[in-house]
Order: C-alpha cells, then sequence, then structure tokens
C-alpha cells in the first residue's frame, strides 16, 4: 500500500510535464551554408550568427499567439555548390521548416530560392548580394545587406575618386557572386572615366594565375579587381607579389574578411594597398552594439567573427519579429509582417521594399593594417 502511494504523485508529475511540453510549439529555423570546402569558415561563422540568435530566444523564453515556442535550428551544408544547395534546401522543405536563413553564396542561393518560393517558405539571405536574387519575382525571398549594384559601383567609382586609377584588370571567378560584382565594379569605374586594359576569368577552386596576371602585369593597370572568395583572393595576392605587380588589390565582401590575412600572409602589405567592401555596416551610432555583439560571439564561439555573422542573427530575429507580430509561425500567416517588418538590429534598421531588398542598405569600405581588417567609411 505504502509503494502504491509513492508512485501516483510520480505519475502525476510526469502527466503534468507531457501536458506542460504538449503546450510547447517548436519552430523549426533552417540554415543553410558551406560548411565544407574553400570558405567553410565563411560558411560556420554565418550558422555561428544562427546558433547564437537561437540560443538568446530560447534562453529568453518567446511565445507566438498565446503559445510557448522552441526554437530548432536545422543546419545544412551546401559546400558552395548549386546542387548541393538544392539538394539541402528540398531536405529542409521536407522536414517542414518554418523559416530559411541562407544560403551564404549569391550561386546556392539562387537556385534553391525556388524551391522555397514554390513551398511558401520565407527565405532571408545574409550574404547574397546577386541583384538577380530579388529580381525573380519572388515572394518569399528577403536579404538584409546591400546588393551587388550598391557594392560593385561604389567600389568601381572609389577607384576613380579616391584611389585615382585610370587603368583597371578586372579577374572574376565565374560564380553568380564574383561575376556579378565586377560587372558592377565595371559599370562604376567606366561611368567615372576608368580604363577597363584587361578582363580575365578564373573559377572558385583555382590555385594558380601566374599566366592571367602575367597577361595583366603587361598591360600596367593602377588596380586589380577580383569578383570572387577571399579563399582564391589569398593565393592571387602571394602570385601577384612573387610577379613583382605594384596594383593595388580591390574586391567585394567575398574577399573583405579577417581570414584574408593568413590566406594572403605578406603580401597584404601597406594600409590603402586592398581596399575592400562589406555589404552592410554600422554607423557610429550603433557601433557600441556592434562592439557587443562580437564580444559576445568570441566569448561563447572563442573566435572572432569573420564577416556576417551579425546579419545572420539580425536575420533570425527580423523572422521571429515577424512570427510575433503574426500571432503565428506558419510560413504564409507571418511572411507578410516580413514585407512590413521595421526592426532595429544589431546592423542597422530592417526594412524590406517589394522586391525583399533591404532599405537604405550601407556598405564598409576597409583595407588591412597591421594584420587586421580597418575600417575606411561607412556609405550608403
Amino acid at each position: 500500500m505504502q509503494f502504491t502511494t509513492k508512485i501516483i504523485p510520480l505519475a502525476g508529475a510526469i502527466a503534468f510535464a507531457g501536458a506542460a511540453l504538449a503546450q510547447e510549439q517548436v519552430v523549426k529555423i533552417g540554415h543553410v551554408g558551406p560548411i565544407s570546402g574553400a570558405i567553410a569558415h565563411l560558411g560556420k561563422d554565418n550558422e555561428n550568427g544562427a546558433r547564437m540568435a537561437i540560443d538568446e530566444l530560447n534562453a529568453k523564453g518567446v511565445t507566438i499567439g498565446g503559445k510557448k515556442v522552441k526554437f530548432e535550428l536545422l543546419a545544412e551544408d551546401d559546400a558552395a555548390d548549386p546542387k548541393q544547395a538544392t539538394a539541402a534546401a528540398q531536405k529542409l522543405v521536407d522536414a517542414h521548416v518554418n523559416g530559411v536563413i541562407g544560403h551564404l553564396n549569391s550561386g546556392t542561393t539562387i537556385p534553391a530560392s525556388k524551391i522555397y518560393h514554390d513551398a511558401g517558405i520565407p527565405q532571408i539571405s545574409p550574404s547574397a548580394t546577386n541583384p538577380k536574387y530579388t529580381q525573380q519575382g519572388f515572394n518569399t525571398t528577403f536579404r538584409v545587406v546591400a546588393n551587388d549594384g550598391q557594392l560593385g559601383g561604389t567600389l568601381g567609382r572609389y577607384a576613380a575618386d579616391q584611389m585615382k586609377a585610370k587603368k583597371v584588370a578586372v579577374i572574376d571567378d565565374r560564380t553568380a557572386y564574383g561575376q556579378g560584382v565586377a560587372e558592377e565594379f565595371i559599370k562604376g569605374a567606366k561611368a567615372k572615366g576608368v580604363q577597363v586594359v584587361a578582363q580575365q576569368y578564373t573559377n572558385d577552386k583555382a590555385t594558380d594565375f601566374n599566366a592571367i596576371l602575367t597577361s595583366i602585369k603587361a598591360k600596367n593597370p593602377d588596380v586589380v579587381f577580383f569578383g570572387g572568395m577571399d579563399a582564391v583572393a589569398g593565393p592571387m595576392l602571394r602570385q601577384m607579389k612573387a610577379l613583382g605587380m605594384n596594383a593595388k588589390f580591390m574586391g567585394g565582401d567575398g574577399i573583405c574578411t579577417e581570414g584574408l590575412v593568413n590566406l594572403a600572409g605578406d603580401a597584404i602589405g601597406e594600409p590603402g594597398k586592398i581596399v575592400c567592401a562589406e555589404a552592410g555596416g554600422v554607423e557610429e551610432a550603433q557601433k557600441k552594439g556592434m562592439d557587443e555583439f562580437r564580444a559576445a560571439y568570441k566569448k561563447k564561439f572563442g573566435i572572432d567573427v569573420q564577416l556576417y555573422a551579425p546579419y545572420v542573427y539580425d536575420a533570425v530575429m527580423v523572422m521571429v519579429e515577424a512570427m510575433k507580430k503574426a500571432g503565428s509561425a506558419e510560413p504564409a500567416k507571418y511572411l507578410p509582417e516580413l514585407h512590413k517588418i521595421n526592426y532595429k538590429g544589431v546592423t542597422g534598421n530592417i526594412a524590406f521594399d517589394a522586391k525583399g531588398d533591404i532599405k537604405n542598405g550601407t556598405l564598409t569600405l576597409y583595407t588591412y593594417k597591421g594584420g587586421k581588417r580597418e575600417q575606411i567609411a561607412v556609405v550608403k
């Protein structure tokens, strides 16, 4: 008899716990980036930004539509490969995710976006900059950074106005991102009367650039612009140095990482030798918030932010804010709220235009000094 009386409260406690868990709604947020391959360091940086947001939300306790929710991160690796990206996208759709943050590259984000759109799942890219992503007419696509039109064009004008370049050479890696940002750079430079003396092409896995660099060296450009990622830019800079090329080096956000220092070694050169732009950035009033985020990130993961982790963090928070406003995590119900969102994040104010591009996106110009990335200016 005594045995029975002890077991009843325990059974009751289990039943109560089960009921409480039943009340807790699980909201699945997908994240996709390259966790393997040459730019895995950037993909992991993005994934860490998502994990940081998810952990904070779960620690805080969030209710949506009167129900307590638990957020679950479903992280997938696309290896910066378009085919793997579409497979990862379909996997997330099949898992019935409530939303997706990603992908990192334009070349993976664009093909994956159709899969999400067909399934009615909102997608916010924290780093894909090719304008085509938001020009497809999909109401499910958003980005929290400026696009290549702004980024490449600004760099082209900067080469003329501030670096006084008369002749430039352009190399791109033939990816959607690399080609897009290079084309916009050329437009911006030509509009300022700069002569494009060479256009060369490589790929995103190349390591030997001697043939194209030797050809470019003969044209004696003031600036070499590279449309691609840091994993290719690093060896390219080393080979430029070995060939005795004195041209300055420019690139978009793909090369504008803390990791470029290790990839390029002593080819980094003096301040002003390399100029790049991040497709985002905070003005002075918000610098404190960004500094605090970077410190919290380093404390949590033991490493510095590489590039887009703050934008991923904000993308997660924006998606959840839309869910809260809609009182539902169902994609069809909170999607209209994403289109109306006005959210103050770590990376600045986030609101989207009719296409899903960020309104009033900023760019940050950087150079490298003493083995560190150093800010030149924040521009719109």
